[in-house]
């Protein structure tokens, strides 16, 4: 298939039709989904059609990248400040009023302060809230390969410190980035398993500073491949469930609910490969699921989002996806 415009527009109003279709079916499993919304195949997207904490921290973390990278190379100092600044004024806003998770919230009532942020960091939480807010660091252009696992690692650290929160944080951006750039989704698996073998024990100083001293691990390198084993492991469950899913059947069945970082990742690929050029049913597939909904379907409309384009959505959702103005302003200014 040839490589569709508007890459960043389609992967981030992918992420809030997900967010938005799965938001009703949240907590609820397979069998009362179909009660409520009828035929997967056949869900439609809620009217009015709202969105959760995902997508407003994933724009909380869009802009506050985007704002590092105005000010000149990207780096640590300069991601951590206005990020965690949005993070900060998403947790005073009136508007976070859409059950968002304890993790995220206790974290950012901490670096609400003068601490260091790794004193912040919820060092053993691996809850999914970090990786299904990076999509923007997959999708910012111009970064090295260092500053984009960096960057998604710091931003799950300011929130979820467990290793595995920050490789699959990291695994999410690279799989968005690789389908961006035109990758094959049937290598996108085999791609992502040797990433994760190549930076096993990399633990990336300049980015994370004493984050790894707070749990109980005698080294930096050990903490860290604590989380690529994690991720390494779902990934194998995945490469199976790729070949042998019913597509039919509840993905959470075969990779897990989602409710933390390398499940949600891994549940999201699973729907994603087994639609990759049909992104509608990929999102219903995922938005019907037992777990963590609308945190799978994000994932899922992240990822169809990057590999089509902004003309893998149908209008009508598009335009009327709450917050649709800024995630198209977002996504316009990477695209060019």
């Amino acid at each position: 298939m040839a490589q569709m415009p508007g890459k960043a527009t389609g992967s981030l109003i992918g992420l809030a039709i997900g967010d938005a279709l799965g938001f009703p079916t949240e907590f609820n499993d397979v069998p009362s989904i179909l009660a409520k919304c009828g035929p997967w195949r056949e869900m439609r997207l809620p009217e009015p059609a709202f969105v959760t904490d995902d997508t407003q921290m994933t724009l909380a973390l869009g802009r506050g990248l985007r704002t590092a990278m105005d000010r000149g190379l990207l780096g640590p100092k300069r991601l951590e400040r206005p990020v965690r600044e949005e993070f900060v004024d998403w947790y005073h806003s009136p508007d976070n009023n859409r059950a968002p998770g304890r993790t995220c919230l206790v974290a950012c009532r901490k670096l609400d302060s003068e601490r260091p942020w790794q004193a912040a960091s919820q060092i053993h939480s691996k809850g999914c809230g970090a990786n299904m807010r990076v999509t923007p660091i997959g999708l910012a252009p111009g970064l090295s390969e260092e500053q984009r696992a960096g960057a998604a690692q710091l931003q799950s650290g300011l929130t979820h410190g467990h290793p595995t929160a920050l490789a699959a944080s990291d695994l999410t951006a690279r799989a968005v980035f690789l389908l961006a750039e035109g990758a094959d989704p049937t290598a996108l698996v085999g791609l992502l398993r040797s990433y994760a073998i190549e930076n096993r024990t990399r633990y990336h100083q300049r980015w994370l500073g004493d984050l790894w001293t707070h749990a109980q691990d005698p080294s930096a390198e050990h903490f860290i491949a604590r989380g690529w084993d994690e991720c390494l492991a779902i990934l194998e469950r995945l490469a199976t469930s790729v070949r042998e899913a019913n597509p039919e059947t509840d993905p959470c069945l075969a990779t897990g609910e989602g409710w933390i970082a390398e499940e949600a990742l891994a549940t999201a690929l699973l729907c994603f490969l087994h639609f990759p050029d049909e992104p509608v049913t990929a999102l219903r597939r995922a938005a019907c699921t037992s777990g963590d909904s609308d945190s799978i379907a994000c994932l899922t409309g992240a990822l169809a989002g990057a590999h089509l384009g902004a003309g893998a959505w149908p209008a009508a959702w598009a335009e009327r996806i709450e917050y649709r103005d800024e995630l198209v302003a977002l996504g316009a200014s990477w695209d060019v």
